[in-house]
């Protein structure tokens, strides 16, 4: 069963439009200050401003793939993939942390350990700390963007903000914000590198500074990577909202049991739930005669009975048995979609009927 509310209507336009927004940002900015910092290197040499240009470089090639994961996971279900693209976003999200660990994180610690033991110190340094300056100022920018886009998030949530941080639907405001964050604390080793070379006057501070900055991309792209392999893996979703399915399931009068209740993450902000219900049949019976009035059947009992008609006692307990299957089916109905009332994220309800006396037989006859 499927239905979307007007509620989660406006929770995915909010986590779409913030993480839109922080992408684009990104991008612009990235290739702004990728600009900015290849210019310097070329000019001064320095192997920690190479560093941060492999960095630039790594951002806008992931937030390209962010930006291509956001398209992708917009189009609508088909045949091939009934449950829709949504998991798009964590699939070019995990490419683009892998890219941070190679390109990002790899090269630019290689680059580092490669001139460890032949540093000479950069040249125009000035240089440097000019577009370091610049560049804080621009990825500042998008840093505080994409921390008001993973706000947002977290708001239309009802999540804390380190909570959504670590297991938020939306992977893409996410690593949007710890890539400027990393850019942003990079520059800061970046100037702090230089400043030491030329304080000291030992340019082995500059490959150093190379090698912390990698180290720190390595950080980002593992978090990332844990991230979005927990939700391709089929994460659950949140416990609280796993409570109180479980909790109405138990306390509707139709329920008698519950049996092998999951649920996965289709995708942000989207969920899919299972559950086996023994269900009372005496309940459901008496709903089904509330809603049609048991006068009716029980007039026409009574007199197939007084006549003494077994054809047409069968054929009136074979309509009786089938009115009672479909009422069921109405329960059913009705049980998903107070469920994807109660938890507007859920989009897919898959309740099955289960008989603990058909488990009893099979286990018997397998003896």
């Amino acid at each position: 069963m499927f239905c979307i509310s007007p509620w989660l209507h406006l929770i995915v336009f909010i986590v779409h439009y913030s993480s839109q927004r922080a992408v684009t940002t990104a991008l612009w900015c990235n290739f702004l200050v990728f600009s900015l910092k290849f210019g310097v290197w070329f000019a001064t040499s320095s192997h920690v401003m190479l560093a941060e240009v492999v960095h630039s470089v790594a951002d806008f090639a992931n937030q390209a793939l962010l930006a291509y994961g956001l398209s992708s996971s917009r189009r609508a279900p088909d045949a091939l993939h009934p449950y829709g693209y949504s998991k798009e976003r964590f699939v070019w999200s995990l490419i683009s942390a892998v890219g941070i660990f190679c390109l990002g994180s790899g090269a630019t610690v290689v680059n580092g350990f490669q001139n460890l033991w032949t540093a000479q110190a950069p040249e125009n340094i000035h240089y440097a700390a000019l577009v370091i300056c610049g560049s804080f100022v621009i990825e500042g920018a998008s840093l505080l963007v994409a921390i008001q886009a993973v706000k947002k998030g977290a708001a239309a949530e009802g999540m804390k903000l380190r909570d959504y941080i670590w297991r938020g639907h939306d992977p893409t405001s996410v690593a949007v914000m710890t890539e400027d964050g990393a850019a942003v604390t990079g520059l800061l080793i970046a100037g702090a590198s230089l400043v030491a070379v030329n304080v000291t006057g030992n340019a082995i501070y500059d490959p150093i500074g190379s090698i912390v900055v990698g180290n720190l991309l390595g950080l980002v792209a593992i978090f990332l990577i844990q991230r979005n392999r927990h939700a391709l893996i089929g994460r659950a979703m949140d416990d609280n909202d796993m409570e109180k399915v479980l909790q109405f399931l138990k306390n509707d009068p139709v329920v008698d049991a519950l049996y092998d209740c999951k649920s996965e993450v289709i995708g942000p902000g989207f969920f899919r739930f299972k559950a086996e219900i023994d269900f009372n049949g005496v309940m459901v019976v008496q709903n089904y005669l509330k809603r049609t009035g048991c006068e009716e059947w029980a007039s026409q009992f009574r007199e197939a009975t007084k006549q003494g008609d077994d054809a047409a006692l069968m054929r009136i307990m074979s309509n009786y048995g089938e009115e009672v299957v479909t009422a069921l089916g109405s329960e059913v109905d009705r049980l998903e979609t107070e469920i994807q009332n109660l938890v507007p994220g859920i989009r897919h309800v898959d309740i099955e009927a289960h008989n603990p006396v058909d488990v009893t037989l099979s286990a018997e006859t397998s003896r």
